[in-house]
């Protein structure tokens, strides 16, 4: 059965930290010893409230985040965000930016995928500005902690776009390559932040 039969004919429900634990350890049940997968555990405790299908996107950050403001101000880092959105494509990056503009102020939102984008690009407005928020897709967000242009030192919340459905009903976990590259970058150094509590993870 294909993904979109199935779920044309049942409702979506909002995902929960529940269904990113599951992804986890299907995905590292195989290749990892049983120390590997204690140490690439996530406890509820790193998550956020998960959205529950009610809000915008702005109104769950509000949510998430209502000391935004604050953090905000107080962040002065170059080469680091406070806020990174995993989503599935460079589209819905443009539209999630877009619709967080209730939440966002004047703070300033740096779109993090490789389409029309060149990563020298992207690693030099990082190392010359100061933004608080960066939106885009999990491989270009990979290529660019690896490559040392992005620091997640100061980062305080990564959401994940995950109940959103393209025009084929696929969630961003759906689609193999978008799923493989999340998992990796969680896996890189967002699990480990995680479980020392600098990292909250969301859910929208």
């Amino acid at each position: 059965k294909k993904i979109s039969d199935i779920l044309e004919k049942c409702a979506p429900k909002p995902g929960v930290p529940a269904d990113l634990q599951n992804l986890l350890s299907q995905h590292f049940s195989e290749s990892r010893s049983v120390i590997e997968k204690e140490e690439l555990k996530l406890s509820d405790s790193c998550f956020l409230p998960a959205n529950d299908l009610t809000h915008s996107f702005s109104s769950y950050l509000k949510e998430i985040c209502p000391k935004w403001a604050k953090l905000r101000k107080n962040h002065k880092e170059k080469k680091s965000v406070v806020m990174l959105i995993i989503c599935s494509s460079a589209l819905r990056s443009l539209e999630l930016i877009k619709s967080m503009t209730a939440f966002k102020g004047d703070c300033r939102v740096l779109k993090l995928f490789a389409k029309h984008i060149k990563i020298k690009e992207q690693m030099d407005m990082l190392e010359k500005g100061m933004f608080h928020i960066g939106v885009g897709t999990p491989g270009r967000i990979k290529a660019l902690v690896e490559k040392d242009g992005l620091c997640l030192n100061s980062t305080k919340y990564m959401i994940l776009d995950w109940n959103w459905r393209d025009q084929k009903l696929r969630r961003m976990m759906d689609i193999p390559e978008i799923k493989k590259e999340t998992i990796d970058l969680l896996e890189m150094s967002i699990i480990k932040l995680c479980r020392e509590g600098s990292v909250k993870l969301g859910l929208f």
